[in-house]
């Protein structure tokens, strides 16, 4: 459901949009240049940063600063900013910068705009195929050098039937990773990585199933937000809501995500 007047939605979908061109701008640069670094913010593991998602949320930031001041911001790079207009922008300037770093073209930019009860805009981008996915305020549709259409899940109603994608076995605990075994040994295919490019897929009709653990709010509300403008369904391994991050379960119908959520709750 909208949660703007018709003007003050027409404002924040022009303000995504142009997030979202800015990020490309500042991120195109960087992507597959020789000799391009990453900093671990790990003591513990590989969890890396580069200058090109610093830089794209340096720039997303300047934006919002001069065009919806009142507004709160929460980035992966550069924390929470709080706001007194009850709206967030939520931003990850590249949701997989290990693919990122790795050369794979499926990383994205995130963005998406919520209120306290979770996201209702949400731009997933993928600047170097130049594919971009919208949901929320009226919106359900991508864009990309092909052309352009409709986001609509596909109507797959049974696991045997369905195509899922997660991050497994790179994220979760074991606990984690038994649960989403228990799901990808009833479907039909599983397939593994592209981080939130499988969620535009989702949205899309082109697969049926996400599921991810060890999530952060960023990486997830921009995909919740386009997939249910899709007519698709996002909640936690509980069934209840997944915008503050944590463990995920996307699916493109109802029934399809009452199956999965029996098997992953065991």
């Amino acid at each position: 459901m909208t949660r703007l007047s018709d003007s003050d939605a027409a404002d924040a979908l022009r303000t995504a949009h142009r997030l979202a061109d800015a990020a490309r701008a500042a991120i195109l640069p960087h992507f597959r240049a020789i000799g391009l670094s990453a900093d671990n913010k790990l003591a513990d593991g590989f969890d890396p940063v580069t200058v090109a998602d610093r830089a794209a949320e340096e720039a997303m930031r300047d934006i919002l600063a001069a065009d919806r001041p009142d507004d709160g911001i929460l980035g992966e790079e550069f924390g929470h900013q709080p706001g007194s207009s009850g709206l967030t922008w939520v931003l990850d300037p590249i949701d997989g910068t290990r693919g990122f770093i790795s050369g794979t073209p499926t990383w994205g930019v995130l963005i998406a705009l919520s209120d306290a009860n979770g996201p209702f805009l949400g731009i997933v981008d993928q600047p170097y195929i130049g594919e971009r996915f919208v949901g929320g305020v009226g919106q359900a549709a991508w864009t990309g050098p092909q052309g352009g259409g409709a986001l609509r899940t596909r109507q797959t109603q049974t696991l045997e039937d369905a195509v899922l994608f997660t991050t497994f076995p790179e994220v979760g605990t074991p606990d984690d990773r038994r649960a989403f075994e228990r799901v990808a040994a009833e479907v039909r295919l599983t397939r593994y990585g592209v981080d939130c490019y499988a969620y535009a897929l989702l949205a899309m009709g082109q697969v049926d199933l996400v599921i991810e653990a060890g999530l952060n709010a960023y990486d997830i509300q921009a995909p919740i937000a386009v997939i249910e403008a899709a007519g698709g369904i996002v909640t936690d391994w509980q069934g209840g809501p997944a915008h503050d991050g944590g463990r995920a379960l996307a699916a493109a119908t109802p029934a399809l995500h009452a199956a999965a959520l029996a098997r992953l709750r065991g």
